[in-house]
């Protein structure tokens, strides 16, 4: 856990408090104590939004769902998790199995098992659904998927975040920041509602729990220990957002180069 470091830094250009600020720093350390730094080191890439990321021509509405999914569940380094895509008309069960984890918890080496069966079909896998309105939304489907991979995660570990039980939404987003979907959750934690009737739909948008400020924040953060450069980063995020990442990614990188964080210490990418 890290320490109050930052205590007397105010970052107003950011429009994160201080104490805002350092729950984040925490809940970073927290995801990275708990979730596999290693992979977040050796096999974590960030995820943009563009056909080089989710590749695959598809001929149904539920084909380019699976394909999101596939693609999402890769990149969250959960391939090797028993989880799979099911109808969202098919009824599933809420309650996460019994699993057993042998050697990693995500990445390649990862090795997961559902060692009890559950369920009303006794079955062997977790069930993930998919919001039929998001399939003309892929970023809000990507992150709705992340979200949830990221929730299956904290329910198996059962460790609490900093802030305990009430933070565990706001760290679940936060924990999908580290496994690299932060652009995506950057671009929709918030959505326009003015135009037109017919361009915005609410049932299509996912449910942000951190606001974009926090978002962008952790994205920012997660590209400083990554070493990603602010240039490709910026050009994949609503153009709203560019000015507050490029802030928040200055902003860090100053205290990298003075502080003895062991955030910023640890992290030898």
């Amino acid at each position: 856990m890290l320490n109050n470091m930052f205590k007397n830094i105010f970052t107003k250009k950011t429009g994160i408090d201080e104490n805002t600020q350092q729950w984040i720093f925490d809940t970073f350390a927290w995801a990275l104590e708990n979730f596999n730094i290693q992979v977040f080191q050796k096999e974590t890439q960030l995820v943009l939004p563009t056909n080089e990321f989710y590749s695959g021509r598809v001929e149904s509405s539920e084909a380019m769902a699976k394909n999101i999914f596939d693609h999402t569940k890769n990149y969250a380094g959960m391939n090797n998790w028993p989880i799979e895509l099911v109808n969202p008309t098919q009824n599933i069960s809420s309650e996460l199995p019994q699993l057993r984890v042998t050697r990693e918890l995500r990445g390649k080496a990862a090795n997961i098992e559902v060692v009890q069966d559950y369920g009303f079909n006794n079955q062997k896998s977790i069930h993930f659904t998919f919001n039929p309105n998001q399939l003309n939304q892929p970023q809000d489907l990507i992150a709705s998927y992340a979200q949830q991979l990221a929730t299956v995660l904290v329910l198996q570990q059962k460790v609490l975040p900093p802030g305990g039980q009430d933070y565990i939404p706001q760290a679940i987003d936060l924990l999908a920041c580290v496994m690299g979907f932060g652009v995506i959750f950057a671009n929709t934690a918030y959505q326009f509602k003015g135009g037109c009737g017919s361009c915005y739909n609410p049932r299509a948008n996912r449910q942000a729990t951190l606001s974009e400020n926090d978002t962008v924040y952790a994205l920012a953060l997660f590209c400083l220990l990554k070493s990603i450069s602010p240039k490709s980063v910026k050009q994949h995020l609503k153009s709203h957002l560019r000015k507050t990442y490029s802030l928040a990614y200055r902003e860090l990188l100053s205290l990298k180069e003075t502080s003895e964080n062991p955030l910023f210490l640890n992290i030898k990418i």
